[in-house]
């Protein structure tokens, strides 16, 4: 589905990015790993269009993707959650959710997705006249997730989806996450909990420095003594 190669990528004169090389597969969860300030963000935004790769090639369902604009990049299918969640906090949740199909005219197709992603999460069904930035945490995360789901991707990108949220609520977030993906969305999901990550994934990455410095099975990965002692704190 999703394939970089040999990517370079900087902000100015800092290098984000350093001849990195991953893929996401067909019905995959890949998870990507790594100290703050590694390139994890960073390889999202060039995958996405937000940052531009001076170098290598980014590939979405075989067609180069690298050069192409942020909007362009959603029109072909891949969309990403942000950090930090950025809904539109003076826009009710309908509105927002709206704001995710912008660039679909399939009214009752639309209305289907609506209610598919009221049935993943069913308080925005609740919430749907109130203003987002009116919600909880939690509440932001699943309306950033349903937001980007409301515009049909053929895989998702996540940053970030449990930060600052209650255990609770990261399991519900993480819960969803495998519902989506049993229904045929890929995943890459970036994220600090490496735990929970590398549970629910298929693969992962780990990063440091802007490289990619280890790979492989989810399930080999928790069990990797490095991986363990930095990412996971266990000696």
């Amino acid at each position: 589905m999703l394939e970089l190669k040999n990517v370079h990528a900087a902000y100015g004169k800092i290098r984000a990015l350093q001849g990195v090389s991953l893929r996401v597969d067909a019905g995959e969860i890949v998870c990507l790993i790594g100290a703050n300030g590694a390139g994890k963000t960073s390889l999202l935004n060039a995958a996405s269009g937000l940052l531009a790769a001076d170098e290598g090639e980014i590939l979405f369902e075989g067609r180069r993707m690298d050069g192409l604009p942020a909007h362009r990049v959603v029109e072909r299918g891949l969309a990403q959650v942000p950090e930090g969640r950025r809904i539109f906090p003076r826009m009710t949740v309908m509105e927002n959710l709206d704001m995710g199909a912008y660039l679909r005219d399939d009214g009752a197709e639309t209305r289907r997705d609506l209610e598919k992603v009221f049935d993943l999460f069913p308080i925005l069904r609740d919430r749907r006249g109130q203003s987002g930035g009116t919600l909880s945490g939690g509440e932001q995360q699943m309306l950033a997730i349903a937001r980007a789901l409301m515009g049909r991707p053929r895989m998702l990108m996540l940053d970030e989806p449990s930060m600052g949220l209650a255990p609770i609520l990261v399991q519900r977030i993480f819960d969803a996450l495998r519902r989506i993906n049993a229904e045929g969305v890929p995943l890459l999901l970036v994220e600090q909990n490496a735990r929970q990550a590398l549970a629910v994934a298929h693969r992962g990455y780990v990063m440091e420095t802007g490289r990619i410095v280890l790979e492989g099975a989810a399930g080999d990965l928790l069990k990797n003594d490095e991986v363990r002692r930095v990412y996971l704190g266990v000696e």
